[in-house]
């Protein structure tokens, strides 16, 4: 380019310097936009939402590093397990029960039980947002209603509980205890527990070692395979989605 027509062109850019950043900004900003909206729509939101996708990972690109996952806490006979608990391969879904995601993500995992049979477990443990208003009380229901009923009844009742939250969109008290009737356990004892917060701690702690485990958000489902964590399923994914990821573990 010869030296008149780059300094003319130079001329051209510092005299519209201003619009030229303005125009990238807006671009930029487009484009993020865009992003967050489509993962919004998919139950997928890129920070704090149904996975964990800002930290580098070496295990899923939207997922914590497997170094991180192997902080969960190993899994025991306390846990709420479905399946075969020699399974190779455990699905472990820290989960809310107020959350519209983990209400769409429910009976995918109980497909998912049909199809492997023994070959996989599902161990579901709280990870209860603080912004849906009865989720802590309800994941402390369903503490009591282990206490009071066995883990038959946990299962019942959570049942109970996404059936409302798929109809409704959200829980209340009255919801929380029609469900843990539902379980067949006694509504003077349930309420006596309930009401008493023995079991907040409890959940609190599952919570807080799940966040340690790189869990930001609900469902947030970690691949244990062999007693270790190796992925996290990114968000309410259908069972085809899920299927994709436990083929590759399940042999």
């Amino acid at each position: 380019m010869p030296d008149s027509d780059l300094q003319t062109t130079m001329k051209l850019i510092n005299r519209n310097f201003t619009v030229i950043v303005i125009v990238l900004l807006a671009l930029f900003g487009g484009y993020q936009w865009q992003r967050a909206e489509g993962y919004a729509k998919n139950g997928v939101p890129s920070n704090g939402g149904t996975v964990a996708n800002n930290v580098p990972s070496a295990a899923a690109p939207t997922g914590p590093t497997v170094e991180t996952m192997g902080k969960m806490p190993k899994l025991t006979d306390t846990d709420h397990w479905q399946g075969n608990k020699k399974a190779k391969v455990v699905l472990v879904e820290y989960s809310d029960f107020e959350c519209p995601f983990c209400a769409r993500f429910h009976p995918t995992m109980q497909q998912a039980l049909k199809d492997y049979g023994d070959k996989i477990a599902w161990v579901y443990r709280h990870y209860p947002l603080s912004f849906h208003p009865n989720a802590q009380k309800a994941a402390e229901g369903s503490e009591c209603v282990t206490k009071l009923g066995g883990e038959n009844a946990f299962w019942k009742y959570g049942d109970a509980l996404v059936a409302v939250n798929t109809a409704n969109g959200k829980l209340s008290p009255e919801a929380i205890l029609e469900a843990a009737q539902t379980a067949g356990v006694d509504a003077t004892a349930f309420k006596s527990c309930l009401d008493s917060g023995e079991m907040a701690n409890k959940v609190k702690e599952q919570m807080t070692t799940g966040g340690t485990a790189g869990i930001t958000g609900t469902p947030g489902t970690l691949v244990v395979v062999d007693g270790k964590p190796q992925e996290l399923v990114p968000g309410a994914v259908g069972i085809d989605a899920l299927k994709a990821i436990v083929d590759k573990y399940v042999k």
